[in-house]
């Protein structure tokens, strides 16, 4: 009955909505890209850069209001996450050229274990057995999306290049997703290690503020020629827009996720993503979906499961060690209210 009242709760219903919300939104992002891969637009960077502006302007706005003078993270931290995060989305944005949506949706999943690899080795983040296993059946999953676009293409048949979902050389476009995936968990990590001392709020605002810059900085160079080259007609701008606000909503919409339902939920949400990305490819591309991708798609399932189970145990033992390091700090802070208070005696 616990559990079925645990399932069932308010609490555990929001969190659910919110994560399939999410998973939508990372879905129709995806479905943005390939949009305007199909039209023959290539100007990844200028896709992201709106995000960016838009979370300068509403976040930035929150701080202006708050009247907050100074920052509690170093200007230049931010800097550096903005261009881990620029990149990252170049790249994964880039990959639609090459190889297919469903590919993408997969492959990004391996920004999972290289979050699990950096926490461990920067923010010395403990790990139990039953993580790396979940992590090695998801890898697993993840080389067998690799191997199939290989035989796809070993075959000659690409079904994603006569509808314009993806490109002609899906190896590079499954490295670039990987690479992109790799510098998204850079970013997530950094995240987690800015947010318990900037806030949510800065974070964003700054995170923003400097994606725009160096966003500015990278289409000036390389993608000034190509904007002009581009014929922006209502079916080219459309999706444009919609990227933006799909990616503006996921990056607000993720931190309540977290603090609702944790990572574990998220994880499991992000993952039905790859379900709405086949049925995307099926419906609307009418595209015929190789049979490798649904072993890929049940071996990345059960390694999240895996990787994801047991969070109410962790949770647990992570609060009996933030519970400690609170009273040890209070212990000392009382050790030397007693001293102070000591010293003040002898003097009088």
């Amino acid at each position: 009955m616990a559990t079925f009242d645990f399932f069932f709760s308010k609490r555990t219903l929001i969190g659910l909505a919110l994560g399939q919300f999410v998973s939508l939104v990372i879905t129709s992002t995806a479905f943005s890209s390939s949009e305007l891969s199909r039209r023959g637009i290539s100007v990844p960077t200028s896709q992201t850069f709106l995000n960016y502006v838009l979370l300068a302007i509403v976040y930035g706005g929150f701080l202006v209001y708050k009247r907050k003078r100074s920052l509690q993270i170093k200007w230049y931290f931010y800097l550096m996450l903005a261009v881990a995060d620029v990149e990252a989305n170049f790249l994964v944005v880039k990959a639609y050229q090459y190889t297919s949506l469903t590919s993408v949706m997969l492959l990004d999943c391996w920004s999972i274990p290289s979050v699990i690899l950096l926490t461990w080795l920067f923010l010395n983040t403990k790990y139990r057995f039953r993580k790396f296993v979940g992590v090695a059946v998801c890898v697993a999953g993840l080389v067998l999306v690799v191997f199939s676009d290989v035989h796809s293409r070993d075959r000659g048949t690409l079904p994603h290049l006569k509808y314009g979902s993806g490109g002609n050389d899906p190896v590079k476009g499954d490295v670039l997703v990987l690479t992109g995936a790799m510098l998204y968990a850079v970013s997530n990590v950094s995240e987690e290690f800015i947010v318990k001392k900037g806030g949510r709020v800065e974070l964003m605002a700054m995170l923003g503020l400097f994606g725009a810059v160096v966003g500015s900085c990278q289409i000036s160079i390389f993608e000034r020629n190509k904007l002009k080259s581009i014929h922006w007609t209502v079916s080219a701008v459309l999706p444009f827009l919609g990227y933006a606000i799909a990616m503006f909503l996921f990056y607000s919409t993720v931190p309540f996720v977290l603090k609702l339902s944790g990572s574990t939920m998220l994880n499991l949400s992000l993952l039905t993503s790859d379900m709405w990305a086949v049925l995307i490819r099926t419906f609307v591309y009418h595209e015929k979906v190789d049979w490798m991708y649904f072993i890929a798609f049940g071996m990345v399932g059960v390694g999240l499961v895996i990787y994801s189970g047991g969070a109410k145990e962790d949770h647990g033992e992570a609060q009996a060690v933030e519970g400690i390091e609170i009273a040890e700090r209070q212990k000392d802070e009382g050790e030397c209210d007693g001293q102070y208070m000591n010293s003040n005696t002898r003097h009088n």
